[in-house]
């Protein structure tokens, strides 16, 4: 038995999100007012109180969060100039101090992700071996909030709504690859796997090993284009074309085949726009004049990585 669960975490999340949309609903001034605070809300639910609610309950949140996005009804905050003036000399008085709050976190996640595991007291166990990872990011989230209202001593509601601004201004993309991902395993039990098997048999001659490389490689990638994430990407493309060839049909290695699959996914992520929260949510932050310049940037790269991932794949699988 553990002491300390994600899902602690979980429901402090939806808290966050909860206090979010609070605000968003008392703000008058907000563009989208109640769409928004319906989003957040929603979100919040199910995020925080998702384990002791029915399956389908949070499906049709999910739908309704997808149709307030489609319908846009939900839209970040405008800053004020005389706001946006007062934040910067706050931050210039502050100056290297703002950094402390934000280096603790990964501090905090790294030095948990070694030890919380070895916590017992008596005969229970501090946390679950399976959520330290997790567990140990919570925990440093947590001293890295405590830590920035020590050191701007503001109060917990101005970290609500700062943080919230965030948010809003990150907006759908920030649920994106959760839903991607989880598109990805919908349709790995529905048996796309199978389907993609019988047309890359039909289609490309996979008794080559090479060409088994080539298909996987290249499936991983298009996949993660189309679906924004290569976890999505991974179980569809792996039960379709990895195992059944590259694994069984040549005998090769699935550690190497399922690494090099996943960078090879990657190298997707880098160039489409369906991963908006890696692509296009930057270029908003930034006010970039065009909102693909950094898939425009990251194109060679992913190309000459994919490449590599190839090469490699194919002297190292078999």
């Amino acid at each position: 038995m553990t002491l300390l669960t994600l899902d602690v975490f979980l429901v402090l999340c939806g808290v966050v999100l909860g206090t979010v949309a609070t605000l968003i609903a008392i703000d008058a001034a907000h563009p989208q007012r109640w769409g928004s605070a319906v989003f957040w809300m929603v979100l919040a639910v199910a995020i925080g109180a998702a384990k002791w609610l029915p399956p389908v309950v949070v499906g049709y949140g999910v739908l309704g969060l997808t149709l307030l996005v489609a319908t846009r009804r939900v839209g970040a905050p405008r800053f004020a100039r005389g706001e946006r003036s007062g934040l910067e000399a706050r931050a210039e008085a502050l100056g290297n101090r703002l950094l402390w709050p934000v280096l603790v976190v990964p501090a905090v996640a790294i030095v948990g992700g070694g030890l919380l595991d070895l916590v017992k007291i008596g005969e229970y166990s501090l946390v679950n071996p399976k959520q330290v990872p997790q567990i140990a990011l919570g925990l440093g989230c947590v001293v890295g909030l405590v830590a920035a209202l020590r050191a701007t001593g503001e109060r917990p509601l101005a970290a609500a709504r700062e943080g919230g601004r965030l948010l809003q201004l990150l907006g759908w993309a920030l649920i994106l690859p959760a839903m991607l991902a989880a598109l990805g395993g919908i349709m790995g039990k529905a048996g796309v796997g199978d389907v993609i098997a019988k047309l890359v048999a039909n289609m490309l001659p996979v008794h080559l090993p090479f060409v088994a490389v080539l298909a996987y490689c290249a499936g991983m990638a298009l996949f993660t284009i189309l679906l924004g994430n290569a976890f999505a990407a991974f179980p569809v493309m792996t039960l379709g074309v990895g195992l059944p060839f590259i694994v069984k049909a040549h005998g090769g290695d699935p550690a190497v085949m399922g690494a090099l699959g996943m960078l090879s996914g990657y190298c997707g992520t880098l160039v489409t726009p369906m991963a908006a929260n890696f692509n296009i949510v930057p270029a908003k932050l930034l006010e970039l004049k065009d909102d693909y310049a950094v898939i425009k940037a990251q194109a060679p790269f992913a190309g000459a990585i994919w490449v590599f991932n190839i090469v490699v794949m194919y002297g190292c699988v078999y």
